[in-house]
């Protein structure tokens, strides 16, 4: 079973072999060297990655950082600057504003300080900037009717402003947004407040610098959209987040990074997330950023992908111009292949006619002298065979003559010895003819009609010869008239007929013939004796063995009846070849008939 299948798994041809074999071992070269790529690279990749997201974070990092050392700004130059901290201190301290001009002076206070403040804000982001005095006095440049600044006393951390020194700031994490305008688009804001002392222990006021948290979260959409970026307080609460909901829960950055085997990898759910942070040196808070890595690694992929796509084109291209260079190296031995493959069907005239320097040319060449020789030793053979077949008709016709003239002279002698009338003359007459066709010997062929001629007047002879007549009767298509026939083919089946069939007695011997496309059927029926199916079977074998000369199961015994069909058999077979067939059927009280079929050549004068 497997080796019959095997052909069409593993096709002979040597052309598919070799270039199956090639393609073999160039793609499994490839496919490894890809293999080996991929692996060293995957590291280079992931460390790239990190990388871009650090980067990015940094560039989150400067711009997060510039806003808060803007709220710092704000608050240093409340700190610093020197007329407004003495309009500030005298209120504080409890200045009177007295006389004529006391609402003017009052005003003219508020004024200089919100102008002040405006100054410091107009160029930068929109802050919001409250300063409160222990007096219960503020000062702030946003609209009084949206909040009221000394709501920022209730709040928890206020009481803790007591606690800072000098210069330090408190940062005060996303608490809800308290400015009415602002709400639907930053629920939520962040600020800072520093003290405001005169040289005293206790402060006199507060500065509070207060942002939104959506200017931080525009940053993170706005420099890192394809990361999720956050800013973290010291317990890990989330301050700022582009999803305002997340803002308020827990992210245990830390906590999460030492419990992964690699720190800048962080698997949460099904995928894995590049991590980064920065810790903020100014508020303590810690921004964190988390980048799916597969769209991290995106990009490195795609640019990977094209520089596989590019390989694997150029693959392709190569693979077909090796392609076309093999089949253009093995088309002489698939055209060798086949001329063999015709010459193997028998036409000899085929050659290759592949030259060359190479081996194939020589094997080509060689191939084609090959061809000749064979051709020239079939010719010879052929030429011979051809005299040998003119030798064996001359002795086979050479049999039938003798016998022939011996059976019809002594009809003749007995006929004259018996009486003197004038059928001896009509005898004489046919017999005349039959010596004359017999001794023409030049012409191989005859036309069928002078065949049949001849037969007519061979039965007049063997009507003469004997006490009943026998009918002869002729049925010749005219398409069969002029058929090439060899000479007297139907006087031994005649004979065997008027001999065995009829037994000398009266009877009829039918003869007929019909074209049938390129041959002709002549059929040869008589109405006597038939034989049974075991002489029948006897003949048939007979009619195949005649051919062999040693076949001691021929009697000739020297009588013509015992060469008759074989005879024939063996002349029109060496005449006609595999064209020619007879069929021979017979029945013990029905008579005999033999079917020849042969081929329709017009017979010509110099045949």
């Amino acid at each position: 079973m497997f080796n019959r299948s095997k052909p069409l798994i593993w096709p002979r041809s040597f052309r598919f072999k070799l270039i199956a074999a090639s393609i073999v071992c160039i793609l499994l070269p490839a496919f490894i060297t890809l293999a080996v790529y991929n692996m060293l690279t995957k590291d280079a990749v992931k460390e790239e990655a990190v990388s871009q997201a650090e980067q990015k974070l940094e560039l989150v990092d400067g711009y997060v950082t510039n806003l808060f050392h803007y709220m710092l700004y704000i608050a240093n130059n409340v700190q610093n600057d020197s007329e407004m901290n003495v309009i500030l201190k005298a209120v504080a301290a409890g200045k009177m504003y007295e006389g004529p001009n006391a609402e003017y002076e009052r005003y003219t206070d508020r004024t200089k300080i919100t102008n002040k403040i405006d100054n410091m804000t107009v160029l930068g982001d929109k802050a919001y900037v409250t300063i409160l005095l222990k007096d219960g006095t503020y000062f702030a440049n946003y609209p009084l009717d949206e909040y009221n600044p000394n709501r920022f006393r209730e709040e928890p951390w206020f009481e803790q402003l007591n606690l800072l020194k000098g210069l330090e700031s408190s940062w005060i994490g996303a608490t809800p947004t308290v400015f009415f305008q602002d709400k639907l688009r930053s629920p939520y804001q962040i600020s800072m407040a520093r003290t405001l002392r005169g040289g005293g222990v206790t402060p006199y006021g507060y500065v509070i610098v207060t942002i939104l948290e959506n200017q931080v979260s525009s940053i993170f959409k706005k420099l890192a959209s394809d990361q999720e970026t956050m800013l973290l307080d010291g317990n890990g609460l989330i301050l700022s987040h582009p999803n305002h909901e997340r803002i308020g829960e827990e992210f245990p950055y830390a906590s999460l990074a030492e419990q992964q085997a690699d720190p800048n990898i962080m698997r949460f759910g099904d995928e894995n997330y590049i991590i980064s942070a920065h810790k903020l040196s100014l508020t303590g808070w810690e921004l964190v950023s988390l980048t799916p890595y597969k769209k991290a690694v995106f990009k490195l992929n795609a640019i990977f992908n094209r520089v596989f796509t590019f390989q694997l084109i150029s693959f392709f291209i190569f693979l077909l111009l090796f392609v076309y260079l093999i089949g253009t190296f093995t088309r002489p031995l698939v055209r060798l292949g086949r001329v063999a493959e015709t010459v193997q069907r028998g036409n000899l005239e085929v050659r290759s006619n592949i030259r060359g320097s190479d081996e194939i040319g020589y094997l080509g060449e060689s191939f084609d002298h090959m061809l000749d020789r064979v051709k020239t030793m079939i010719a010879e053979i052929t030429i011979t065979q051809a005299r040998k077949r003119k030798a064996e008709l001359a002795m086979l016709q050479a049999q039938i003559n003798p016998h022939f003239l011996f059976n019809v002279l002594n009809s003749i002698r007995m006929k004259v010895m018996r009486k003197g009338d004038m059928d001896s003359a009509e005898m004489i007459s046919s017999l005349s003819k039959l010596l004359r066709m017999t001794i023409s010997q030049d012409k191989g062929t005859i036309p069928l009609h002078e065949e049949v001629d001849t037969i007519a007047d061979y039965v007049k002879l063997m009507n003469m010869r004997q006490k009943e007549k026998v009918q002869l009767q002729l049925d010749l298509s005219r398409d069969t008239l002029m058929t090439a026939v060899p000479r007297f083919f139907l006087q031994p089946i005649i004979e065997n007929a008027l001999i065995h069939g009829l037994s000398q007695r009266a009877g009829m011997i039918h003869i007929c013939s019909e074209a049938t496309g390129n041959d002709i059927r002549v059929i040869v029926r008589d109405d006597g004796q038939g034989m049974d199916a075991s002489a029948l079977d006897k003949l048939r074998r007979k009619l195949m063995h005649s051919a062999d000369k040693e076949d001691k199961s021929i009697d000739t015994g020297g009588k013509f009846s015992s060469i008759g069909l074989s005879n024939v058999f063996e002349r029109m077979a060496i005449t006609y070849g595999d064209r020619f067939s007879m069929e021979i059927s017979s029945d013990a009280a029905g008579g005999t008939e033999i079917t020849m079929c042969i081929p329709n050549q017009e017979a010509r004068d110099d045949v």
